[in-house]
């Protein structure tokens, strides 16, 4: 019986899969979030065609039985995209009775999404693999061996010393490159995202006792803590730009494993993230785990760089010129409320709040523009220190209504990364006020990274019904593109693709490319489809947040 359900499901299913897809210009596109919602979510879904629809009634279709369980009907936008001049929009939030439904439009019908109160967990479990992958030395890693066990051959930047041990971390993309500053915001994320709600993130997967968060996590405190390899000097990059020219290869078989620099920088940014993530690990290890040997160790290297953060340049000079920075006092707001927060000395305090007025609102989100996770501790103690995150999200949320698919942010390098920032500064804003002033934009932008996007793709592989196969990644090139977990970088502005020559030769999603912004599901592009332990970190925080236990 359960086997000929399956089958019979599998036909239903398969039978509107190609309502999706580009084969016919006179086709009626429908965009949703492909994974689903929580009962209490706002639901909604885009609507597009080059032609008007022939009616503007929807259905909601129970895919069990077939049975229509709720109907309604299309709104007109008043926007257009791209060559297609109707568009419209469908709401189905009074839905909320659990179950596996598709919606159905003029004969149309799109991928199925489950209502569930535990929907996001699989995509929260999945985006905490992707780590896994990424670990680099003898780490344990996922779908690779121990690989880079001489890092690093030399220094480059200190006369004074030859070489230091920068084994271990975490690749920070496709390629085999490892950064300081991506290291410590990734690794600060996952130790934040504990504190945050332990219930919803001390999820324990492997059923090792420690949270799985907490383990990845040490990966990274681990090799921060050998980048401090002098108590006043940092290296903030491992390997330079020959990685991309000696061709696809796994890393235990690196053809420069024996030949990897370190390059020795330093800068008021790059001490902020590290000291924030070393002084919040002090915090957690020695409350979570008793340990506090270790804390100490971590809160030591903390405060040690921190003291010296006036007699550094304020930005580091990043070698590759990948990562550049442009702001510190953020990061360095961050650093002090963390230090405040586990060593409870008020001088600390003082200065974070001078660095937080500094900082001001950013308006933006990535690796490098994250004041408002500063704003968020301060603004648990001052109240007045919401009011930045607010201006952010209040620019985001008039940003929205530019367009029918609600992006908050315009696109840029590492647009689902962003994105995904702008619904975390709004679940920090609703924690810390209560308030549901900007659910709907937080939704709207985790719905469009799975799938309520001009393109019908969850940028997370293996997530939905559609998703890339065609990673930037060489791990995924040797595995038939499987990739678990892994978050493409998404569209991109034209103006920013034209300043790189990439050989592309899958063209999937053309047909939704517009003349401004592009997506391209091609290994070889890194721009658009190359996956970061940064935006994954987001995205586990996003993700993490709305599952349940």
């Amino acid at each position: 019986m359960q086997k000929n359900f399956i089958v019979t499901l599998f036909v239903f299913i398969s039978s509107f899969q190609f309502s999706c897809s580009a084969s016919n210009p006179n086709q009626i596109f429908i965009r949703a979030n492909q994974v689903g919602f929580l009962p209490e979510d706002i639901k909604s879904a885009v609507v597009f065609s080059e032609y008007p629809l022939y009616s503007k009634e929807f259905k909601i279709l129970n895919v069990q039985n077939g049975k229509t369980i709720f109907e309604s009907e299309v709104s007109d936008s008043g926007y257009n995209y791209s060559k297609f001049s109707h568009c419209y929009t469908v709401d189905f939030s009074e839905l909320n009775k659990p179950g596996m439904y598709l919606l159905e439009i003029d004969g149309q019908k799109s991928y199925p999404f489950k209502i569930d109160k535990r929907v996001f967990n699989s995509v929260r479990d999945s985006l905490m693999i992707f780590f896994s992958v990424q670990r680099c030395g003898p780490t344990n890693p996922y779908l690779h061996g121990p690989c880079h066990l001489s890092d690093v051959a030399r220094l480059i930047g200190d006369p004074d010393t030859e070489m230091a041990d920068l084994t271990g971390g975490w690749h920070d993309a496709g390629d085999y490159l490892k950064f300081l500053s991506t290291t410590a915001y990734t690794t600060y994320m996952l130790i934040f995202s504990y504190e945050f709600n332990k219930q919803k993130f001390g999820f324990d997967n492997n059923k090792d006792g420690v949270p799985d968060v907490l383990a990845e996590a040490r990966v990274g405190i681990d090799w921060l803590l050998r980048c401090n390899y002098d108590g006043n000097k940092l290296v903030t990059q491992v390997q330079d730009l020959r990685d991309h020219d000696v061709g696809w290869r796994m890393p235990e078989e690196d053809t420069l494993r024996y030949d990897r620099p370190g390059f020795v920088a330093i800068g008021k940014n790059q001490i902020g993230m590290f000291s924030a993530a070393l002084a919040l690990a002090s915090k957690v290890w020695a409350e979570r785990f008793l340990d506090y040997e270790f804390a100490e160790k971590c809160l030591n290297a903390a405060e040690k760089l921190y003291q010296i953060r006036n007699n550094v340049p304020d930005i580091d000079e990043s070698p590759s010129g990948f990562y550049q920075d442009n702001h510190f006092y953020g990061k360095l707001a961050l650093a002090a409320i963390e230090l405040f927060l586990t060593t409870k000395d008020e001088q600390y305090l003082l200065d974070a709040k001078e660095y937080a007025d500094s900082a001001d609102s950013d308006y933006w989100w990535s690796w490098g523009n994250l004041n408002s996770l500063a704003h968020y501790r301060l603004g648990k103690i001052e109240p007045r220190y919401i009011d930045y995150i607010a201006n952010s999200l209040r620019h985001y949320d008039e940003t929205k209504n530019s367009s029918i698919f609600k992006e908050g942010i315009p696109y840029s390098w590492g647009t689902t990364n962003s994105l995904l920032g702008v619904t975390l500064q709004a679940i920090l804003y609703k924690h810390l006020t209560g308030k549901n002033d900007f659910d709907s934009l937080a939704v709207y932008q985790r719905d469009y990274v799975l799938g309520r996007n001009p393109w019908g793709i969850s940028f997370i592989y293996n997530i939905g019904s559609v998703f890339p196969k065609n990673f930037h990644s060489q791990i995924a090139y040797f595995k038939g593109g499987y990739l678990p977990g892994a978050l493409s970088a998404g569209p991109a502005p034209l103006d920013l693709l034209e300043n790189y020559n990439i050989e592309r030769t899958n063209f999937t999603y053309d047909y939704f490319n517009t003349d401004s912004i592009k997506y391209y599901d091609d290994r070889m592009d890194y721009i658009t489809n190359e996956p970061t332990i940064v935006g994954n970190a987001t995205a586990l925080f996003v993700y993490g947040y709305y599952s349940n236990r």
